[in-house]
């Protein structure tokens, strides 16, 4: 590999570079050959020689690095024997968010504003487990091709669709088309009583504010997890990913 190649890699570390090339890195052995497998533009893979995943050494565009390489492209304080550049896919935000308001059976996540990137991954990789259609994003959530929400989201980023947009918007055609807006609050009901509708979109808030009030207006149903035994804990609230599994949890335990 040439400095300059080597350079570019290295540079997509940052959100700037990443954008203005349209590319991003994954890294491991279980990302990269899953990046493979996927329908993402692979547009390169760099190995170090040894025991590597044969669909890594084998893709049309694999070149093998020595590990001194590695480390200078690397974006890990151990560098994985494996990583990838991939292109980031072209979204369609508007008639992407359309067509899911319209389906009935659509359930959608919406993240208001969730800033670490580690959440956000582990959130993605919870829509997957649960078989959740979408995650919807409000511009300003943490980039979906920050490093270590790739790592986080353990390849489900390849798997699940994300979408960065207007919430109130998103919220406004899901209403239009019938569905439940849900959003978690403190002052909600609680999630383990009433009916939950199968069509909705569940609005999850950020780590430090919650739902905003921008946005709060577009809920229709307030929901709430209770803590065990009532009041009878010191915790303010749920980290932002935890409270979400529950609430995935418990929209699948019933559809």
């Amino acid at each position: 590999m040439t400095n300059s190649e080597i350079k570019h890699i290295s540079s997509l570390k940052y959100k700037k570079a990443r954008l203005e090339a349209g590319e991003f890195t994954v890294e491991s052995e279980k990302l990269v050959a899953e990046a493979i497998a996927s329908g993402f533009e692979v547009k390169l893979v760099c190995y170090t020689p040894g025991d590597v995943d044969s669909r890594i050494v084998s893709h049309p565009a694999a070149v093998a690095v020595d590990e001194k390489t590695m480390s200078r492209i690397s974006q890990l304080s151990s560098p994985s024997p494996a990583l990838a550049v991939l292109a980031m896919p072209e979204s369609v935000a508007e008639e992407e968010v359309a067509g899911l308001a319209a389906d009935p059976g659509a359930l959608c996540l919406a993240l208001d504003g969730v800033r670490d990137p580690g959440n956000l991954g582990t959130i993605i990789r919870i829509a997957d487990w649960f078989g959740i259609d979408a995650v919807l994003a409000s511009p300003d959530t943490v980039e979906l091709y920050n490093p270590k929400t790739i790592q986080s989201t353990m390849g489900s980023i390849f798997r699940k669709k994300v979408i960065y947009c207007d919430l109130v918007d998103a919220a406004r055609q899901f209403s239009a088309a019938g569905a439940a807006v849900y959003g978690t609050f403190l002052d909600g009901d609680s999630i383990y009583s009433g009916k939950l509708d199968r069509h909705a979109l569940v609005i999850m808030g950020s780590e430090s504010f919650g739902i905003r009030d921008y946005l709060s207006a577009s809920v229709t149903k307030k929901l709430f997890i209770p803590p065990y035994p009532a009041g009878g804990s010191g915790c303010e609230s749920l980290n932002v990913s935890a409270a979400t599994a529950i609430v995935c949890s418990e929209f699948r335990r019933i559809y």
